[in-house]
């Protein structure tokens, strides 16, 4: 699973927080349209989101299973629809006795019919290209953490 990782200079909680609210996917995934919860509760197992991603020229829903929340250290979403679906981890890891963050996300795709042609070819390089910008702007937009 390729991974991207950056330091933030602001709390554990803080970052988990905003980087596992659906809420707030638009704000710095690129291609994200909107996302929203199916249940009021995020941080719970078997939890489902819903996120409307643009793709190329259309814009589609993709819903996601939370696979397994440890708050503020880990959480993970795997995709439960479509011919693409994304298998999400994110790791928290406090550094500075809690003071700064350091954050890991982890992308990788599973490929149905179609799909399967499509990852190795386009899906994972399209998103090893996006996810050091994705950082960067999910650095910018959380409070204090620059």
């Amino acid at each position: 699973m390729p991974v991207t990782t950056t330091d933030l200079d602001c709390p554990p909680e803080v970052v988990f927080d905003y980087v596992t609210d659906p809420r707030r996917f638009s704000e710095w995934q690129q291609g994200v349209v909107s996302a929203r919860m199916e249940s009021e509760e995020p941080h719970c197992a078997g939890a489902r989101c819903v996120t409307r991603r643009k793709v190329g020229f259309v814009t589609r829903d993709f819903t996601s299973e939370v696979t397994h929340v440890d708050r503020p250290r880990s959480w993970g979403v795997r995709g439960i629809d479509g011919p693409i679906r994304a298998v999400v981890d994110v790791l928290v890891e406090p550094l500075d006795d809690g003071a700064r963050t350091r954050l890991t996300i982890g992308v990788d795709f599973e490929g149905r019919g179609f799909g399967a042609l499509l990852v190795p070819l386009v899906v994972r390089p399209q998103a090893a290209r996006e996810m050091p910008a994705n950082l960067d702007r999910l650095k910018a937009r959380i409070p204090g953490a620059g």
